[in-house]
């Protein structure tokens, strides 16, 4: 009798043995690659990816088996049967794919345990399966023990071999350990259960098939599964070669700006914080160069987007021309950029600054025009100005500012003496935003009577603000950082709409008086947004006055007197506010009729010691007389100089000896007597 143990000695091909062997390595490295993905993806990916998994399995097993069996030189006669043979192959592909499917089922060890037992037990059928197609004229008997402890180990190293895969555990050596427990899966089961085959042969003769064609035959058998077996590698190649460049892409995208090209925010605090890192280990500098343009605005307007695209793109171009070694620059969003050096000298940071000057003062040819931008650069330097990162950028960020206000030709670098205000001034602006947002402000109204009937003529409503820290701010403070924070618009659409809404709840007829910024008029949707208030709030048009200074006429004065005439044919009346101050025009007057013009308070106070005050206030009013416009003084306090007013014929006045701004101005009417008191100085000035 003869006992069938493939074992590489003379009853046995070795090189047909050795092929066996490579094909069942390389078989199941893939399969493991191709399992690895069917865990990762899902839905018709899932689907496919486990498809090649299984056919890759099934070549892989089958191959393995047939080559090795081809190896055995069984000194008999040697039959294949076809259809038991393709029998084999489908047992395999489907069984492997069932333990599969079931081992990403759930993604957890008991599938994996239960999926490779599975894969253990297709291994097994196609084993015995491709042993019934192996026809020998000899009679073959199954020693039972060897049988069962063959597909034991199969089932045992099979669920092994994916529960390893699927361990988070064994990290980058899961597909190593994969691929070792398959391959022990399958030898030991084909060994064991060879070993448990025994042969007796009825007649000695050769074999039909001479060893050489044995060989071509194993030979073939394995470039069949090798191909199928490359298949599947390199469709997991392609894939992994697809998402890297994906990943790639995406991480290009993520940290680096899409229209320059240059490094992102998020890129640039990465990488300040690397060379924080290293500088602190080194005893080294580093220098941040806040970056902002000073012209471009005008381009972007004038020449439209495009041309600021372009110019945002030569820029970028020319400074990453001028970055050296332990050098770069980042752009962080609109016409805002940053740079970075690590130095040993100051010298090193100043020709870095100059040099990034030098590119952008240059001129730019931009199709038919040139232009020059220009820009503002603050300087903070690790570890003088700030020891992390984002109070060195912080504090460039406010050298910049400074630059920017004062125009500096050269770069600032950070004094916390002088940018300590403006940083007090960036967060009052963002402590004002979020006022804003959660309606923190409210309307003071102060009184305005004529001097003549003692009557309420209307009210002018005052913005006020008290910080929850800081307390109470005077407009005069956050009015101008609302204008420079691009606030003024919401806050100019809340004091309107909320003083229009108190209005039309007020037991009286009377006016109520809204400030107008510049900002706002040269709002090309003002006219809009008034009507819309109006609607909404239903106070009559001829209740609401608007009160602007002239110089929100004079940047653009066309289009203001257009607008303001938009304003007025709705019935909404227009006072001239600080009328005597600044740039005031008999042109403007004679351009518009202006329902009131208000007069400062700054000629009201010198009233009683000054002959002058009170010759420019009689010129005032004889003005208004002769081109039949009311006249309305700002801030009376005593009663001397509304007794000045009263005797020069003034229509109107205004100021704490009538009343102080109240919060709401439902309170009566008062009346303007001569035993008056004078009322004392307001602590919040009544400014706008």
């Amino acid at each position: 009798m003869i006992d069938v143990a493939l074992c590489i000695g003379r009853d046995h091909d070795p090189w047909l043995v050795l092929l066996a062997v490579f094909v069942c390595c390389t078989g199941a490295f893939a399969i493991m690659q191709m399992f690895g993905r069917a865990q990762v993806t899902s839905g018709a990916h899932r689907v496919a990816w486990l498809f090649l998994t299984a056919v890759g399995a099934g070549a892989t097993i089958w191959c393995t088996h047939f080559v090795a069996m081809l190896a055995y030189r069984a000194g008999v006669p040697v039959r294949l049967d076809p259809v038991l043979t393709i029998v084999s192959l489908i047992a395999a592909i489907a069984g492997t794919g069932i333990g599969f499917a079931v081992a990403v089922l759930h993604r957890n060890l008991l599938s994996s345990i239960l999926g490779g037992g599975l894969v253990g037990l297709a291994i097994s059928g196609m084993h015995f399966t491709g042993m019934a197609a192996y026809r020998v004229d000899g009679l073959v008997e199954w020693r039972l023990p060897y049988v069962a402890a063959s597909v034991l180990c199969s089932v045992v190293f099979g669920g092994a071999a994916l529960a390893a895969i699927g361990s988070r555990a064994l990290g980058r050596y899961r597909i190593a350990a994969g691929t070792g427990l398959l391959v022990t899966a399958i030898a030991t089961l084909h060994f064991v259960a060879m070993t448990a085959l025994r042969i007796t042969p009825l007649r000695l003769s050769a074999s039909p098939l001479e060893p050489e064609q044995m060989q071509a035959l194993g030979l073939a058998t394995a470039m069949v599964g090798l191909v199928v077996i490359a298949a599947g590698v390199f469709a997991a190649l392609i894939d992994r070669w697809t998402r890297s460049d994906a990943m790639e892409r995406l991480h290009h995208m993520a940290m680096n700006d899409s229209l320059t090209g240059l490094p992102n925010r998020i890129s640039f605090q990465q990488e300040l914080k690397h060379q924080i890192e290293v500088a602190r280990a080194a005893g080294t500098q580093l220098g941040v160069v806040a970056i902002d343009l000073n012209r471009f605005k005008e381009i972007n307007d004038v020449h439209g987007h495009k041309a600021g695209d372009q110019v945002l793109t030569l820029l970028a171009q020319r400074m990453a021309g001028q970055l050296g070694r332990n050098e770069m620059v980042a752009r962080f969003g609109g016409d805002e950029f940053v740079a970075l050096i690590c130095f040993d000298h100051r010298v090193q940071l100043s020709n870095f600054t100059d040099r990034l000057k030098g590119v952008l003062e240059a001129p730019l040819a931009l199709g038919t025009f040139e232009a020059r931008v220009g820009a503002s650069l603050g300087v903070a330097v690790y570890p003088a100005d700030a020891r992390d990162a984002e109070t060195l950028m912080n504090n460039a960020d406010l050298a910049m500012y400074r630059a920017k206000s004062r125009r500096a030709v050269l770069p600032c670098f950070y004094d916390a003496p002088l940018d300590e205000a403006i940083r007090d001034r960036r967060e009052l602006a963002n402590d004002l935003r979020f006022a804003i947002e959660q309606g923190q402000l409210e309307l003071h109204y102060q009184v305005q009577t004529s001097v003549t009937t003692h009557e309420v003529t209307g009210y002018e409503a005052l913005l006020r603000w008290t910080h929850p820290v800081r307390g109470a701010i005077p407009p005069s403070l956050f009015i101008p950082i609302a204008e420079e924070n691009g606030l003024i618009l919401p806050l100019g659409e809340w004091v309107l709409r909320r003083a229009c809404t108190d209005a039309a709840g007020w037991v009286h007829e009377s006016k109520v008086a809204v400030n107008v910024s510049p900002m706002q008029l040269a709002h090309v949707d003002l006219p809009r947004l008034f009507h819309q208030v109006l609607l909404d709030t239903g106070l009559p048009p001829r209740r609401l006055e608007i009160e602007l200074t002239e110089s929100a006429i004079i940047a653009d004065r066309d289009r203001a007197l257009h607008v303001l005439r938009q304003i007025k044919a709705m019935g909404i009346g227009v006072a001239l506010d600080d009328f005597g101050t600044g740039y005031s025009s008999l042109e403007t007057l004679r351009a518009f009729p202006f329902d009131k013009i208000k007069l400062d308070r700054l000629f009201v106070s010198e009233l009683e010691d000054s002959p002058q005050a009170v010759a420019i206030v009689r010129a005032v009013l004889a003005l208004g007389k002769s081109l039949s416009i009311p006249v309305l003084a700002e801030g009376i306090e005593t009663e001397r100089q509304l007794g000045v007013l009263r005797r020069e014929g003034c229509d109107e006045v205004q100021g704490f000896l009538l009343g102080y701004p109240q919060a709401r101005a439902e309170y009566d009417q008062p009346a303007l007597t001569g035993d008056a008191d004078p009322a004392p100085a307001n602590p919040v000035s009544d400014a706008a």
